[in-house]
């Protein structure tokens, strides 16, 4: 009769962790295309964002002027504000302790830091100046065209940060080692960004680059959300533990980088909406050096890490980061440095335009040549 009564019990218990494993498979399922949502239709939303703002900047221009105008020490406190929006709750993720594990795998972040900041940034200035200055120059006028090369410049000069974990999480790669590389990458930013930007604006259009200028807008939109963020991880892990962290405050303000992202392509096109619909043929001129520039460097990465025999996991992250760019930072600098309506601001813009569904394209390549990036088992990762 007992045994009777414990093989029931046994049966149950199975039954019901059989149901418990469903339910569970459900909710991750459920919380994986809940996620998908904003991923899955990135281009949508970003589509209407722009066209959204657009329309806003022609039909209220007072509004776009007096946003535009809304200034501390020519930084555009609206663009601060939405920023910082978008890139606190990504700096909040990163893990700086972890930064000390990447001896066990430091090609990757090698090849992140090569083509990112020694391969990158040049190709960038090379090829907006052949396209604008050479190629496109019976249709733009010089001092437009500069402008142009100086906005592309900014764009090659600022590695992706946050959208490169979008990418990494379509592509199902990695997200510890890319938290990882956007770590390090932002703290080079801090370093290289603004000598670098003179040099090359500099050289490519003769354009006298204020230092200052370019060195205060990263301290402004890197290394304040990057300081908050850090100060925010040791007060809360000291009061309620890593775990809470992760799973309640990172959670509740992750929503807060998507309402971000779309708030601030809906402000840039806003100030930009009147030139956008002024000069249409532009904007398929300045994405065409974009476009090659942005498959050029995803090729370099892509090679470099099979070159290197650098695991999938790790390889999508590395090719991402180099091949997308930090446009907020690029859109915040340009503003300040040119104006609202200048052309350096409107080639920033355009690199958003483009980025997006060329992005999605790079993702669909990487996730269908997979196999070849398997090469190693038991190596040590980031995890």
């Amino acid at each position: 009769m007992k045994l009777n009564v414990l093989k029931k019990l046994r049966k149950q218990s199975t039954s019901i962790i059989s149901i418990y494993s469903n339910v569970r498979i459900l909710e991750a399922n459920i919380l994986e295309q809940r996620l998908d949502v904003f991923s899955k239709y990135l281009t949508v939303w970003v589509g209407i964002a722009m066209f959204l703002g657009a329309i806003l900047g022609n039909i209220l221009p007072g509004l776009s002027n007096s946003l535009g105008n809304w200034q501390i020490a020519n930084v555009s406190i609206p663009v601060a504000i939405v920023l910082l929006f978008m890139m606190y709750p990504i700096m909040l993720k990163i893990e700086f302790k972890e930064i000390v594990n990447v001896k066990k795998n430091s090609r990757p972040l090698l090849v992140t830091l090569v083509v990112n900041w020694a391969i990158k940034p040049f190709t960038m200035a090379f090829i907006s100046w052949l396209f604008m200055k050479i190629f496109f120059n019976p249709i733009i006028p010089d001092g437009l065209a500069n402008e142009y090369v100086a906005g592309m410049v900014l764009l090659g000069l600022a590695p992706c940060t946050a959208m490169v974990l979008v990418w990494t999480y379509l592509a199902k790669g990695n997200i510890n080692y890319a938290l990882v590389q956007v770590a390090i990458n932002d703290l080079v930013i801090l370093f290289l960004f603004a000598p670098m930007g003179k040099l090359l604006i500099g050289v490519s259009t003769g354009f006298p680059v204020p230092f200052s200028t370019i060195f205060w807008s990263v301290v402004f939109y890197v290394a304040i959300p990057l300081s908050l963020a850090l100060l925010t991880r040791r007060f809360v892990v000291k009061r309620r533990g890593e775990k809470y962290l992760n799973e309640t405050v990172i959670k509740r303000f992750d929503p807060f980088t998507k309402i971000g992202l779309l708030l601030t392509l809906i402000l840039v096109f806003m100030f930009q909406g009147k030139t956008i619909i002024d000069n249409p043929l532009h904007i398929i001129l300045i994405a065409v050096p974009l476009l090659i520039q942005t498959y050029l460097v995803f090729f370099i990465g892509y090679y470099a890490a099979k070159k290197l025999k650098i695991d999938y996991a790790e390889a999508a992250p590395s090719t991402f980061i180099g091949a997308s760019n930090f446009f907020e930072l690029s859109i915040a600098v340009a503003l300040i440095l040119f104006g609202m309506n200048s052309g350096a601001a409107l080639a920033t813009v355009v690199g958003v335009l483009v980025e997006v569904p060329v992005m999605l394209s790079l993702v669909a390549i990487m996730k269908n040549r997979k196999g070849s990036f398997t090469f190693s088992k038991g190596r040590g990762q980031i995890k």
